[in-house]
């Protein structure tokens, strides 16, 4: 770690507590290109999941951490030495990594999640950081529920943990309940009354419950803490958590006051924040920094001002954090070179050839319906063309009859576990009519939560994204698809969801996945 007193250590867990939020399921491909960007943005650690939790989870924590150049990946562990053996095992490939292992220390958790007193936590965090120091020097120590943990049992807790060799100690507001004032003070307190916090370093870890993660974490950082765990898009359990792009772009933004610095390439976060919102769900149009109205400007009397000088409504420019002006640049007459290159200047990077030639046959396709192609346009493409290629049912193609005085009607082919199925079917709306068709081909039970359109791009010719959140036993994904024809759009973003359910399925319970398979395949041969 540098000597830099006023570096800010940026521990990204977009892809372990950011996929704990309800239908933010990524599969192993979703983060390998995430943590790739990661490691190109400059996040310092990245959080790539909990080994023990899954196979999926600790083949996803294997696989990234073999591909990170500069980023330190690490694993979450509770105070189990199974957990932290697994950590183990799925980062031993990685030249360097961290070992994250944590344990409650509320008087509310311990009573009634842990059924532990004071004597045995202390007992549980010297038997389980020293055990997580024998594989690493880089041991991180939270202590869960920090914020209604008794302040002087809090520092017994945190000076024992360095002395067994935690180097990071992480103080989460697990559930969003602490004010900026109140995590000031605890952050303060820790630095005066701990012998040795010399040797590690205070990290934040807030949740945002009640809208104010970005606040305390910045205001710990204020107090001394020199790293910040957060998500892009603030995605993670319930409300979420502190959004990276906020925390970078405070203290930069405000440097008069906060005078501290990341590593973060800033001009990469709008591509960070679409890359997880393809992989997780929309990002709301207001959203701070990276939402699609953060450099809006629709009242006459801003507009006015932005006209005359750009600082009288914007306090950061678009282009510091990759918002460009659409461009026109790409046409139907464009090549596939020059399709690669536009992809390298929009962020996409490590894009493998197969995805690239996916990607810029739909272009070519895109382009000969519009006039014009903007990046936003490109962008959904590229973002479509990453669904996974084991996916067990695919769109081949699809007719929907809609209007007035007659049924709306679709007809449709998919190829399920490769085999070529067709339906038609009647509905209360055109994509109604889609999802019966689905349902009839691929017999399955799940609910509908969410169906969300929105247009990448203006005119009558754009693009639209389509959104939809489907639920299963308490299990939900999300899909997301993009298209010219707004119908074609909701299938494939239907179908979508429904591919990862079926992997969700497979990762978490794979013996239940394979009967499922069999009745599935059953049914559709009406056995």
């Amino acid at each position: 770690m540098s000597d830099d007193k006023n570096r800010v250590y940026i521990f990204d867990t977009t892809m372990r507590d950011g996929e704990q939020s309800p239908g933010a399921s990524m599969s192993l491909e979703e983060k390998l290109q995430i943590s790739n960007l990661f490691d190109q943005i400059g996040v310092d650690i990245i959080e790539a999941g909990f080994p023990v939790a899954s196979k999926g989870d600790f083949e996803a924590v294997s696989e990234v951490s073999k591909i990170l150049k500069t980023s330190i990946p690490c694993g979450l562990s509770r105070h189990i030495k199974k957990d932290i053996d697994a950590c183990h095992e799925a980062l031993r490939s990685a030249k360097r990594f961290r070992i994250h292992t944590f344990i409650s220390t509320s008087p509310l958790h311990m009573k009634h999640k842990l059924n532990k007193s004071s004597e045995e936590v202390l007992k549980a965090i010297k038997e389980h950081v020293t055990y997580a120091r024998k594989f690493t020097d880089d041991v991180e120590w939270s202590c869960e529920d920090g914020t209604r943990t008794d302040i002087d049992f809090m520092c017994r807790t945190v000076e024992l943990a360095i002395k067994c060799g935690a180097k990071t100690i992480n103080i989460p507001d697990t559930v969003g309940y602490s004010v900026p004032s109140e995590f000031t003070k605890i952050i303060k307190h820790l630095i005066n009354n701990v012998p040795n916090i010399d040797k590690a370093i205070l990290s934040t870890h807030c949740h945002n419950d009640l809208g104010l993660a970005v606040a305390n974490s910045l205001a710990g950082v204020v107090a001394g803490a020199r790293q910040v765990e957060c998500t892009i898009n603030g995605i993670g359990e319930r409300a979420g958590n502190a959004a990276l792009e906020e925390i970078v772009m405070a203290m930069k933004t405000r440097n008069d006051l906060m005078p501290f610095h990341t590593n973060i390439n800033t001009k990469l976060l709008s591509k960070a924040s679409k890359l997880v919102s393809s992989a997780t769900y929309p990002v709301q149009f207001n959203k701070a920094v990276v939402g699609k109205n953060a450099f809006a400007h629709e009242a006459g009397i801003h507009q006015d001002g932005m006209l005359k000088h750009r600082n009288t409504y914007e306090i950061m420019t678009p282009e510091s954090v990759g918002v460009k002006q659409s461009s026109l640049v790409m046409g139907k007459h464009s090549g596939r070179h020059a399709f690669k290159e536009k992809l390298s200047d929009l962020g996409y990077m490590g894009v493998t050839d197969d995805i690239i030639q996916i990607a810029f046959g739909k272009f070519k396709v895109l382009a000969d319906k519009k006039k014009h192609v903007y990046d936003e346009d490109i962008a959904a493409l590229v973002d479509d063309s990453l669904i996974k290629e084991d996916n067990v049912i695919i769109l081949k193609s699809l007719r929907v009859f809609a209007g007035t005085g007659e049924p709306q009607k679709a007809e449709m082919t998919l190829e399920v576990y490769g085999e070529i199925k067709k339906a038609s079917e009647t509905g209360d709306g055109p994509v109604d009519a889609i999802f019966k068709c689905v349902k009839k081909l691929y017999p399955h039970d799940v609910k509908l939560q969410l169906y969300q359109v929105h247009a990448v791009t203006e005119g009558t010719d754009a693009q639209a994204t389509v959104s939809v959140r489907i639920e299963e036993n308490g299990k939900t994904t999300v899909g997301q698809a993009a298209d010219t024809d707004t119908l074609v759009a909701s299938a494939n973003a239907y179908l979508n969801a429904l591919n990862k359910m079926i992997i969700k399925r497979k990762k978490t319970a794979p013996e239940e996945y394979q009967q499922r398979t069999v009745h599935q395949k059953q049914k559709m041969k009406g056995i």
